[in-house]
């Protein structure tokens, strides 16, 4: 069976230390510990005071001071390392921590799946042709040395980079490796880690390259997996779970995330809130439990991103000056129609056109498909409709040759509806509101990524009222943005009382309203 040496590196809070290391060994797995050289000489006394008497811990040789983005970091990693291979003989795997991570599995969960899967659990993607990079320096972290860290003395760092590029001091890569980069949270069997501790001593070129470049905790054990490792023995994944802003800043776990923790395909968490003391306590005790049935649903960050970083297309950057001085045409009247259920919408403007000649173009701002005519290509892609909205909106308005154009937006585009508001074109919005299913936002859930098939209810019984309450945030924003013309539909209100609405948003006759609002049928899912 499995047995994991946990390899956690630290540089605060001993009382938390102690408390991970007694948890994660209680269950017969054992733990190396680096306290960072920089951390207070009283705070590692006591974390070994305090660990003494446990077997299953033991400590690097060297406490080596830490700083991000720089070698240091791969060598506590490979000081820990030794140190574990060394005093437990009968570790299978060697599983990489921080002192933010917690299990949100059991050990016996762990050892079965470890067991099930004899793989290396390390991404592990090409440094040049991936695109894990997403912004900022990439071959230059490589190519050219590195010698002082960038957040501590970032005047010398930038000062040092620029003066090797106007001197043309490129390095080659060590000619026998190809470079990967991947997350520094990784897994590894006892004989990947023993032959990686073997070629360190024996390779000393590689092991100077990597000395200087930078945040080689990225790249130098995920370059010697590849190096050593037939790839059929490699899973390209952490078994860490950890999500970003799109800020590049990670995700804290509260109290309340517990649930959602546990039913992710991952074996341990990072980053736990400090002050989430229940769920630290509620994960704590999970580990050495038995007989957990775990249901992995897997939509964390699915769920995160839907409920997170709704809104932030627009948001980020100021309006360009076309976009800022550009109008639809003072005498031109814009129609919005703004429905969650895009279907319904799509009935209504189909009803529209056969009682109107008013034009009527679908959600052309969420849908690349929308039919629309050819507009020199800036009709091409959803991001260049959004980016150039009323220079689109207005040549629509032109190639129809009309005052008047209905489109139709999603409730989640508020900050179109308020830049086609503020223009000196009259504007007009009706908001549809429709009842929503259980069955409903299910498919809803599934449509968006939200859930798949593997999903198991008592999931989806905690995704759906997150789902319904960002529903009606929408619509309580849309509310209060204080469109002057806001007019409403709504299903649960009679023919007559939509026909009203209708008419004032249309312009319609009554009559024209009624026929148009008693569509059977109109709100059918």
């Amino acid at each position: 069976m499995a047995k994991i040496a946990y390899i956690l590196l630290c540089h605060k809070d001993p009382e938390a230390i102690i408390q991970q290391a007694e948890q994660l060994t209680a269950a017969g797995d054992c733990m190396a510990i680096h306290f960072d050289g920089r951390a207070p000489d009283e705070d590692y006394r006591k974390i070994r005071e305090d660990l003494a008497g446990n077997p299953n811990v033991a400590f690097a040789d060297k406490r080596i001071k830490c700083g991000w983005g720089e070698w240091s970091l791969v060598q506590a990693t490979l000081q820990a390392l030794q140190r574990a291979v060394e005093e437990f003989p009968r570790a299978t795997h060697f599983y990489m921590l921080s002192g933010d991570c917690m299990a949100v599995k059991t050990a016996e969960y762990a050892h079965r799946f470890l067991d099930q899967n004899d793989k290396d659990f390390i991404e592990s993607f090409d440094f040049f042709e991936s695109d894990w990079i997403k912004t900022g320096m990439k071959e230059d972290r490589l190519i050219y040395r590195h010698f002082f860290n960038e957040r501590k003395h970032k005047q010398l760092f930038y000062w040092s980079h620029g003066l090797q590029k106007r001197l043309g001091l490129q390095r080659e890569i060590p000619s026998d490796i190809q470079v990967q980069i991947g997350s520094q949270w990784w897994c590894l069997r006892r004989r990947t880690v023993e032959w990686i501790l073997d070629f360190t001593a024996k390779r000393r070129d590689v092991v100077r390259f990597f000395r200087s470049t930078w945040i080689p905790d990225e790249t130098f054990f995920q370059t010697l997996v590849r190096h050593l490792i037939p790839e059929a023995e490699i899973e390209p994944r952490t078994l860490t779970f950890l999500m970003f802003t799109d800020y590049g800043i990670p995700v804290n776990f509260y109290n309340d995330h517990y649930d959602l923790l546990l039913s992710q395909d991952f074996l341990f968490a990072r980053k736990i809130s400090p002050g989430a003391k229940e769920l630290k306590s509620r994960l704590g005790r999970l580990y050495a439990a038995r007989g957990v049935d775990f249901q992995i649903s897997n939509e964390g960050r699915s769920l995160y991103q839907f409920l997170s970083q709704r809104g932030r297309i627009g948001r980020r950057f100021a309006p360009r000056f076309w976009e800022t001085e550009s109008t639809l045409g003072r005498e031109r009247e814009l129609l919005i129609v703004i429905c969650k259920k895009w279907h319904v919408a799509k009935r209504l403007l189909e009803k529209v056109r056969h009682a109107t000649n008013i034009p009527a173009i679908e959600y052309l701002f969420n849908e690349e498909d929308t039919p629309l005519p050819d507009l020199g290509g800036i009709q091409a892609a959803l991001m260049k409709r959004t980016r150039h909205r009323r220079a689109l909106v207005r040549m629509l308005f032109e190639y129809y040759g009309s005052d008047q154009l209905i489109i139709c937006l999603d409730p989640a585009d508020i900050d179109l509806m308020n830049d086609f508001h503020s223009d000196r074109s009259t504007t007009r919005f009706l908001l549809i509101e429709c009842d929503f299913s259980e069955d409903y936002l299910t498919g809803h859930a599934h449509r968006v990524g939200l859930a798949g098939e593997r999903t198991p209810q008592l999931a989806l019984e905690r995704l759906l009222p997150s789902i319904r309450n960002d529903i009606h945030h929408e619509a309580d924003r849309i509310r209060d943005a204080g469109f002057s013309q806001l007019h409403q539909m709504r299903e649960s209100s009679s023919p007559e009382e939509n026909a009203g609405q209708l008419s004032g948003f249309l312009g319609l006759s009554a009559e024209q309203a009624r026929q148009i609002a008693g569509t059977r049928y109109l709100f059918a899912d």
